[in-house]
């Protein structure tokens, strides 16, 4: 008698045959920081390896936070989930590059000795991008060139995708509007009333272009002063808004169960731009994987490797890349 149980065999198989679809190529962006040092941001370029003559290839841009570029960062978020993504892609043929955002992944330890807090811009997010999607538009393989940004990347991905004039764009659990208002819910939700009230004064205040003085100190986190002027900075910009200028296809993806941004942020980037396709997934999170609805179970989920991609979520993807 077989004592392999074969289902689970022909699945291992097929997991090791998904596991070797595709070649990892390194790739990288220099930059100087405004205190004038260099900086290097290293990425990965996710490969086909059956691929054809030429192919799609996706750029994938990081949420906020020192979030590196399979999607994980050094305070216990683990979800894995951009790289996760990227394989689940090349499987279907489709190239994606991601990368380690400034202040995050293998530059973490450099930028920490080499940025002023101070000095940080929201742009210069944008500028970064726009470096490797010309490099990825240099590049013939590649017969379309795709931004998809996550969450805070959402937004400099539709920026940095009007600059060059990328193929098209994908909104992954992005906001719809100022990033203030979208803080203002966040920390109503995470915060007792007195001080969500005072937290939400300051984001006012910093959204109106001034910067806070008086912190009370719970909330230094947020509005330590030298995080204040690229706050205002990221302020200055309304998705819904920002959306209009890029002329190209749009997808826009958000989760039912996304506990960071809700499904009314994607409804406003849908209403600013009616011609782009809007999904609103059942059970996803905002990390782009299946959670309860609860938040404390939710949040939760993030520190998870493990847990797979929400059905159908790569398909909506691979779809739009390449109809």
């Amino acid at each position: 008698m077989n004592r392999f149980n074969t289902p689970l065999l022909l699945l291992l198989l097929l997991s090791c045959l998904n596991a070797l679809a595709q070649i990892e190529e390194p790739i990288q962006y220099k930059i100087t920081v405004p205190t004038g040092a260099d900086l290097t941001l290293e990425g990965t370029l996710t490969i086909p390896e059956k691929a054809k003559k030429t192919m799609p290839v996706v750029l994938l841009i990081a949420g906020s936070g020192p979030t590196d570029r399979n999607g994980n960062n050094p305070y216990g978020m683990k979800p894995n989930n951009y790289k996760m993504l990227a394989d689940s892609l090349a499987v279907k043929g489709i190239a994606v590059a991601r990368y380690d955002k400034r202040g995050s992944g293998t530059n973490l330890q450099a930028a920490i000795k080499t940025i002023k807090a101070a000095d940080h811009r929201f742009d210069f997010y944008v500028s970064d991008a726009v470096g490797f999607i010309n490099q990825l538009k240099a590049d013939k393989r590649f017969s379309t060139v795709v931004v998809a940004g996550h969450s805070e990347g959402s937004l400099v991905g539709m920026l940095a995708a009007e600059k060059t004039k990328a193929s098209k764009f994908i909104s992954l659990a992005g906001p719809g509007r100022n990033i203030a208002d979208v803080l203002k819910d966040q920390l109503k939700a995470g915060l007792p009333d007195t001080l969500s009230s005072v937290a939400a004064t300051m984001l006012d205040s910093l959204k109106a272009g001034y910067n806070v003085k008086r912190i009370n100190p719970f909330l230094m986190g947020l509005f330590n002063p030298a995080n204040q002027p690229g706050l205002i900075s990221w302020m200055a910009y309304n998705p819904a808004s920002v959306i209009k200028n890029f002329t190209g296809p749009i997808l826009i993806i958000n989760g039912k169960h996304d506990s960071q941004v809700s499904t009314k942020e994607a409804e406003l980037l849908k209403a600013a731009r009616p011609d782009a396709t809007l999904i609103l997934v059942d059970e996803m999170s905002h990390i782009l994987k299946n959670a309860p609805v609860d938040r404390a179970a939710n949040l939760k989920t993030y520190t998870d490797p493990n847990l797979t991609l929400t059905p159908g979520l790569v398909n909506y993807i691979a779809k739009f890349v390449k109809p």
